[in-house]
């Protein structure tokens, strides 16, 4: 068993260090091209969306371009080092600007993802926390309807990205998001939400893969909102909900992370 988990970390040390190497050749000069507040790097540019993605949802009928998302920058989406996506950029720029350094943050992450979690560990100010019902190394498995481990007024802030597209009763989490969120705390809260549909799209019958994805955008999708139905909705449960765009980041900052001009960072408040 020791000899399995030494070359399991040995297998490890050096698919990273193989990773740094390939990666390399896509590093800038600094001061130039794109930077990534994830990993604090300048780089030539970011990965686009993978074409294979976009391949699958052609082919299922999705009728829309990936310009029509408000929220995607499909040419620049990750970062070559660190992983991280537009979106994930938009938050940490977010963070930055709004923890006060001087105080300590409990932070309540769902459905983490590696290169954005691994950001918030690493600041001093914050205790992370992280949670979801199917992922393993997480530090609380529950289900986001039924957050019944956290008492009320629980965290500062949470992260809820791209989540409440999947769940059956998303009122009901919102409503438990709403309950564990500090009175002056507030939620970065996220769905895919794309410009030309105006009405709010969602069948509890449907729950063929295929058609899911033709519907939805994605197989384990349940709806796609519509942007000003998801706003009413998180105002119904008591969210105050605040919009941020470029006219708050600026667009140097936009453009240097890339992150599109049309990018919207969706902030609920209690």
């Amino acid at each position: 068993m020791f000899n399995n988990l030494k070359r399991s970390t040995i297998y490890k040390l050096a698919a990273k260090a193989y990773h740094r190497f390939k990666s390399s050749k896509y590093l800038a000069k600094k001061g130039t091209g794109f930077y990534c507040p994830g990993c604090k790097k300048y780089w030539k540019n970011f990965k686009p969306f993978p074409q294979e993605w976009l391949q699958g949802l052609t082919n299922s009928g999705w009728p829309y371009k990936p310009e029509d998302a408000e929220t995607l920058n499909y040419e620049q989406y990750t970062c070559h080092g660190c992983g991280i996506t537009d979106r994930d950029r938009l938050y940490i720029l977010f963070l930055e600007k709004m923890l006060d350094r001087h105080k300590q943050h409990s932070i309540l992450e769902f459905a983490p993802r590696p290169a954005l979690s691994g950001f918030l560990k690493n600041m001093p100010n914050v205790m992370h926390r992280s949670s979801d019902l199917f992922m393993d190394e997480v530090d609380d498995k529950l289900d986001i309807q039924d957050l019944h481990l956290y008492n009320n007024n629980s965290f500062d802030v949470f992260i809820c990205s791209h989540i409440l597209e999947h769940v059956t009763d998303d009122l009901k989490a919102m409503k438990e998001l709403y309950r564990i969120l500090r009175p002056g705390g507030f939620g970065i809260t996220m769905v895919p939400i794309l410009e030309p549909v105006t009405e709010t799209r969602e069948d509890p019958f449907v729950t063929d893969t295929s058609l899911r994805l033709k519907y939805f955008g994605q197989a384990d999708h349940v709806r796609l909102y519509a942007k000003q139905e998801f706003i009413n909705r998180l105002a119904s449960v008591g969210f105050k909900v605040k919009l941020y765009t470029v006219d708050d980041f600026g667009k140097e900052l936009f453009q240097r992370s890339g992150i599109t001009q049309k990018s919207v960072l969706y902030v609920v408040e209690k």
